[in-house]
């Protein structure tokens, strides 16, 4: 959506009718007869399947596979950094098809190749043209003047109806800032199961609000046992999502479409394991398009330490961006920045002479060590306070949290 937004292409949606009835088998599977359907002749008989059918385990791989036989035949070729996505290259002119189960999204800007896959697959499928892309899976996506608007503002909304906080007073921040949660204090809830259908709601929301990403992370830490606090934490987060209701993410045309890093670290953050939480970003041009805020899985014994594995963790996530930008033909011939606020972390990044210091880290972290040298990455500096990266990995106070909502380029819906 960045790209399509930079370039100003068209998007397009499709919708596949009884889309698993489409796929074939590549084994043998029976069922009990259908009621109503029962041979008197030979009750104890089963049917073998000849196609797939809906509420069959493997009808969604059998219809992928159909599809992307399909496209595959019509000169698309499946992308190696993501299987569900399709691109088609003619004399420079490139058409991508996006496939999730049975919702398509086409866009590139060869119009005439577009035209002709889009009359193709209504041929070959039962297809039901949309028109221009508006709203998938719960995402709605605007297309303004500066470009592409990302929101989920009628999800927000049904959550807040469903669990009763529609009429909720309006906070500013998703999490009060300094706060220390723990996984042992306070009343046990009488039914959990409230609690995880929040915060299970809660993560789908992240997909277009960076931020609430940290508060979202840190309180699905306690699913297992949540207690009282736990609850009114995320109570909380929705409060916030109210008074943030029509915020998304903005993707403008025309900008410089260059991919940039941010990392960070909180060391010992989580006050029940002591480890440290990694947080990073990237940015296509101007818009935020991955993302991440997340436990580290051991305890790191200092802040470089903790800072040099959040590094990784990103080096990891730029090397699959890198190789998702060179299938859709927009190579990544530059070092990436990578904006760290840490100096010993970069130091330790781009020297590769043996530390005592540093035997004890796993040899899987020195991956951003390796992307250094070959000039994949350069890290560069950043002051703590322009690190973007840090609402990933703390809560925040207010202004810090607008300042760095406003860098992500996680924006106020346009009146129209």
């Amino acid at each position: 959506l960045a790209l399509a937004a930079n370039k100003d292409w068209n998007l397009y949606q499709m919708d596949v009718k009884n889309a698993f009835l489409h796929g074939e088998l590549d084994r043998e599977i029976y069922m009990m007869q259908p009621m109503g359907f029962k041979s008197e002749a030979h009750p104890e008989y089963v049917c073998k399947l000849r196609k797939a059918l809906y509420g069959l385990k493997q009808a969604p791989r059998a219809w992928y596979g159909k599809i992307a036989e399909f496209l595959t035949q019509s000169g698309y070729s499946v992308t190696p950094a993501d299987s569900s996505l399709f691109v088609k290259a003619n004399e420079g002119k490139l058409a991508i098809v996006l496939v999730y189960v049975d919702d398509l999204i086409i866009t590139g800007d060869d119009e005439a190749e577009i035209l002709q896959t889009k009359e193709n697959l209504s041929v070959r499928f039962q297809m039901k043209e949309l028109g221009q892309l508006k709203h998938f899976l719960g995402l709605e996506v605007d297309r303004t003047q500066e470009g592409i608007f990302l929101c989920q503002q009628k999800y927000s909304k049904d959550l807040l109806k469903r669990f009763g906080m529609l009429e909720c007073k309006l906070i500013s921040t998703p999490m009060e800032p300094n706060v220390k949660m723990s996984a042992h204090e306070g009343k046990d809830l009488e039914d959990a199961t409230m609690y995880r259908q929040l915060v299970g709601s809660l993560i789908y929301l992240t997909l277009t609000r960076p931020d609430i990403s940290y508060a979202v992370g840190v309180m699905s830490r306690y699913m297992q046992n949540p207690k009282k606090p736990h609850l009114e934490a995320v109570r909380r987060i929705l409060r916030y999502v109210k008074s943030t209701i029509d915020y998304g993410l903005l993707y403008k045309k025309g900008e410089d479409c260059k991919l940039v890093g941010y990392c960070d670290a909180d060391y010992a953050g989580d006050h029940d394991t002591r480890r440290s939480t990694t947080g990073y970003v990237f940015k296509l041009g101007s818009g935020t398009i991955s993302w991440c805020s997340k436990r580290q899985p051991t305890v790191s014994l200092s802040t470089t330490e903790a800072e040099y594995r959040a590094a990784a963790m990103a080096a990891q996530e730029n090397a699959w961006l890198v190789q998702l930008m060179s299938d859709l033909h927009q190579p990544v011939d530059y070092p990436v920045p990578l904006y760290c606020d840490n100096q010993s972390a970069i130091r330790l990044a781009e020297n590769p002479v043996f530390h005592a210091r540093t035997k004890h880290v796993e040899v899987h972290y020195h991956f951003i060590r390796e992307k250094v040298l070959q000039e994949e990455i350069e890290m560069r500096q950043v002051k703590t306070n322009d690190q973007v990266a840090d609402l990933f990995t703390k809560s925040l106070s207010t202004g810090k949290l607008e300042n760095f909502r406003c860098l992500l380029s996680t924006v106020q819906r346009m009146r129209a």
